[in-house]
């Protein structure tokens, strides 16, 4: 009863996000105009508009609803990624950065900026990287014998450093007028080049990989138990963490893709919502995924709109998160049993 509550509450509260996201912005747009809006677009009724009605089309349908679903997308993709790498290596510390994604994803970025002008390009190049470098962990595991958790970590630490070096070679070599202005701006992450062909790319893996991971979270609660009682419970441990590795990876990927480096939301989310629901992940993988949505939409709005100049979503993400981190730490423990 109370689980239901928490999640019927939660995407009340994302719903609301959103429909207030619409609504603010630097030209002004009333809630009557968005609702006559979709009430005209989708059901084709005779509604009248108080603003000039391409221009609010233009508003709604290029510029914010692209810009807050993708704000969706990547808090739901990132928190659940976090809570799932944090159950499957039993360790409250891991992000979705463990296996080094995000440091490959970030090398295939760049050096796709160096190489074309193609935005396509780009993302396609950030998201083969990003698999690219998880590979890389997972190989480098498999060639010692011994505690695969720690195996899989410590080749995660070696293709994260290995890819940022690699990034750092990139931005030596980067134009330092066209170029190199262009990648640190976008590793500092934000969602201002996110259109509609961009949602419409990215939906697909998004969804399908949060829904397949939400059908495998009793799994995630096995495996949380340890590899030796995963296996007496005749669970395939191996193949079941190489999928869950799979899906979270491309979530991982598929946020860099939309927003560059967003950080700290996989970090800091699963935790929050260990404390409301407690450590079954088959309750925490769905809170995790509303709270980092709406989370990471209330961030999106304050980038835009605190200052005269947008401030890259990383940077909001990584004040707010520190300070909240070293807060939530003091419970932390209490959702882990």
């Amino acid at each position: 009863m109370r689980t239901g509550l928490v999640i019927t509450s939660l995407f009340a509260a994302l719903v609301l996000a959103v429909v207030v996201s619409l609504v603010l912005g630097k030209y002004p747009v009333g809630i009557r105009d968005i609702c006559s809006f979709f009430l005209w677009k989708i059901f084709n009724a005779r509604v009248s508009f108080t603003i000039d009605r391409q221009l609010l089309e233009n508003i709604l349908l290029s510029i914010r609803l692209p810009r807050i679903i993708a704000a969706v997308f990547v808090g739901a993709s990132l928190s659940i990624s976090g809570a799932s790498f944090q159950a499957m290596f039993i360790n409250p510390l891991v992000s979705p950065g463990i296996l080094g994604v995000l440091a490959g994803a970030s090398f295939g970025a760049a050096l796709a900026m160096i190489l074309s002008k193609s935005w396509f390009v780009v993302q396609a190049s950030c998201f083969i990287f990003g698999f690219l470098a998880v590979m890389a962990a997972v190989g480098v595991a498999r060639l010692y014998k011994g505690n695969t958790v720690l195996l899989l970590i410590l080749g995660g630490v070696i293709s994260g450093a290995l890819f940022t070096s690699l990034l750092s070679i990139v931005k030596y070599l980067a134009d330092p007028y066209n170029q190199l202005p262009a990648i640190v701006y976008w590793l500092m992450g934000g969602l201002t080049l996110v259109d509609g062909n961009t949602i419409r790319t990215t939906a697909i893996p998004v969804l399908a990989g949060i829904v397949l991971i939400m059908s495998l979270s009793g799994y995630l609660n096995v495996l949380s138990m340890g590899d030796e009682e995963a296996r007496t419970m005749g669970v395939p441990v191996e193949k079941i963490r190489l999928i869950l590795i799979v899906l979270a990876t491309m979530l991982s990927a598929v946020t860099v893709v939309l927003a560059g480096m967003v950080g700290w939301v996989g970090l800091i989310i699963p935790h929050i919502a260990r404390m409301i629901v407690g450590p079954d992940n088959r309750v925490l993988i769905p809170v995790s995924a509303l709270i980092g949505a709406l989370y990471l939409v209330a961030v999106d709005d304050v980038s835009r709109l605190l200052f005269a100049t947008e401030i890259p979503l990383g940077i909001i993400t990584s004040l707010v998160g520190i300070p909240f981190f070293a807060i939530v730490l003091k419970r932390a423990n209490r959702g882990w049993s």
